[in-house]
């Protein structure tokens, strides 16, 4: 199994009175997560230009315990899976941050369960487990519907719930998230082809992108000043949840 990126865009568009909306590129990889494959430029749990670690994701921040953690909770929700991939944006020089990432349990060639993977700028993380209620296969037609309980940005509130679309194919990714509280809310996606992980591909995402999940924090804090000057109101940081993981 080949490690893949993702050439992915990203589009950001909030709901409600104050409309805010952005798009930019941004780099993810996709690997098995059972697997230490790491050549060239691309290192696994190791250093390297591009690198991923378990100790990123899987459970919190900076302890992460990777394919082993997502086995665990898919066992206590009754998910069976026999393989799982990791979907997220890679260290670059030794930095990662992601906003979100994606835990794709596969059932043979099936997509049993994603589980997404949110971590906020306060060093927080909460994970939404998403699978249909019958049991079947993730399609590209499915929407998974799940509750928001863990504070992501302090210009929207924990309240509402979340409808998640996955179209995840051998040339191609797409996921959509659509958060609603009522009164507004926010739409997001990530779109991109998907093409194999190469030494050169790596050079070129590193010229094009050199500051890596660094450009996406400042571009993060960048709308959020905007949201400021706009009046936007601010949002105090409530408790994190006490579970990990919800539905």
């Amino acid at each position: 199994m080949t490690v893949d990126l993702i050439r992915g865009e990203t589009f950001h568009g909030r709901k409600g009175a104050v409309e805010n909306s952005f798009r930019y590129s941004v780099d993810y990889v996709l690997l098995d997560a059972d697997r230490d494959v790491g050549r060239g430029f691309f290192a696994r749990n190791r250093r390297g230009l591009f690198s991923v670690h378990d100790v990123d994701h899987g459970g919190p921040v900076g302890a992460g315990r990777g394919a082993t953690w997502v086995r665990e909770v898919l066992g206590a929700h009754g998910v069976q899976a026999d393989r799982v991939m990791l979907m997220a944006q890679p260290r670059v020089l030794g930095h990662v941050f992601n906003p979100v990432s994606f835990w794709l349990c596969y059932a043979g060639e099936a997509l049993a369960a994603v589980i997404a993977e949110v971590t906020n700028t306060y060093g927080e993380r909460h994970s939404y487990l998403c699978r249909n209620s019958d049991g079947l296969a993730i399609s590209r037609e499915d929407t998974i519907v799940a509750e928001k309980i863990f504070y992501v940005s302090p210009f929207q509130p924990v309240e509402g719930g979340y409808r998640f679309r996955f179209d995840i194919r051998a040339d191609r990714v797409g996921v959509w998230i659509d958060y609603s509280n009522g009164t507004g809310g926010l739409f997001t996606n990530l779109i991109g082809p998907r093409v194999p992980l190469t030494s050169g591909a790596i050079l070129w995402a590193a010229l094009r992108r050199p500051f890596g999940s660094r450009r996406v924090l400042a571009l993060i804090h960048w709308q959020a000043l905007k949201l400021a000057v706009k009046g936007v109101a601010f949002r105090r940081r409530p408790v994190p949840p006490e579970t990990e993981v919800s539905q």
